[in-house]
């Protein structure tokens, strides 16, 4: 009974994706699993677990154009895939509550959700300001007591009780990335049990080249020349510094909507790289390098180099077609690092 259920709810998608697109191809099979994910880590997670079982699920990307997640606008289009899913895997922060408003209309009645953020639990971290930087307005300003490495320390702004927000970038943290594909291998073998063993199989050789990377890590930082990063930018790496206990100072918060520093976090950050000795200013993927620049020449020497550091919130399609997958896309950032920390192991 069920199992005609969800044919017929894939049919009616279907026939609203014909009226409201008129794009044929759009129309969900009946006769696979269908797997829905928002972003693009969560993507390339399942694109590895399923691998060769790809022409009995068909997996999908709601965000495949290079958006940016914290101002996403969902179109009819993707409301029809998240409410014919068989499987919905979303981050669960600040950025995408609308996957949740749009799951309230599923026509399957045996969708499962996922939430990147619940599977992360005690791991997720609260979002911070730190010294010196430019809070965005709508963040909390609360204390989070963040540990911080020897050569400073930070000062955190003191405000008001608000709700606590946290912060959402939890795949750039390769120890998080581990419980997610366990946890995504899980579902799987539960809603195609024919499949299970490749499913658990494909998940624990990704899993192997998520612990041999994050080794990778781990012994860069070990042969660093210095511990400390400065972000001409927003700061979503939150996880993978605490991941390896480095230090940081960043213009904005990883979320913030913020372009313009104020003055006085320009000559903060510029006075930190010239009291520690910090030869590079990182910043994201898509930056227009204006603020980093500006920090720059802001130092004595005015020579720093700008490096860019990979948020991988988002991918394009040119991209997805290339062939791009969330653990290169960490094996360069782990170049970018070496850089920036001036590991011995550089190259």
């Amino acid at each position: 009974m069920r199992e005609r259920i969800r044919r017929a709810a894939l049919l009616f998608a279907g026939m609203l994706l014909l009226g409201g697109c008129g794009r044929m191809a759009e129309i969900p099979d009946p006769d696979r699993l269908q797997v829905v994910c928002t972003t693009y880590p969560q993507y390339s997670y399942l694109q590895a677990i399923i691998g060769e079982v790809s022409d009995s699920v068909e997996l999908t990307l709601i965000m495949d154009d290079g958006a940016d997640l914290h101002s996403y606008q969902p179109v009819a289009l993707d409301l029809v895939r998240i409410a014919s899913a068989d499987l919905l895997v979303y981050i669960g922060g600040e950025s995408d509550t609308w996957v949740e408003d749009a799951a309230t209309e599923a026509v399957n009645p045996d969708m499962r959700m996922v939430s990147l953020m619940e599977l992360a639990g005690e791991r997720a971290k609260e979002e911070e300001v730190v010294e010196g930087m430019q809070e965005r307005r709508s963040l909390t300003g609360h204390d989070h007591g963040h540990e911080h490495g020897d050569e400073d320390d930070h000062a955190h702004e003191d405000g008001a009780e608000e709700e606590i927000e946290y912060d959402e970038h939890v795949w750039l943290s390769l120890k998080n990335s581990v419980v997610f594909v366990d946890a995504l291998a899980e579902q799987l073998e539960e809603l195609d049990a024919e499949h299970a063993e490749t499913y658990r199989a494909n998940a624990d050789a990704y899993i192997a080249q998520l612990e041999e990377l994050d080794r990778e890590y781990e012994e860069a930082v070990a042969g660093a020349g210095v511990r400390t990063l400065i972000f001409g930018d927003r700061f979503p790496f939150r996880y993978l510094t605490e991941d390896y206990d480095l230090d940081y100072y960043a213009a904005f918060p990883g979320c913030s909507a913020e372009t313009e520093a104020s003055f006085a976090t320009v000559t903060f950050l510029a006075g930190k790289l010239d009291a520690l000795g910090i030869h590079s200013i990182l910043v994201l993927e898509n930056s227009d390098q204006r603020v980093a620049e500006t920090i720059r020449e802001n130092t004595v020497s005015k020579d720093q180099q700008i490096l860019v550091l990979n948020s991988l919130q988002s991918v394009t399609k040119d991209e997805l077609e290339a062939g791009a997958t969330y653990l290169d896309g960490m094996r360069e950032n782990l170049e970018v690092l070496k850089q920036a920390l001036g590991s011995q192991d550089q190259g």
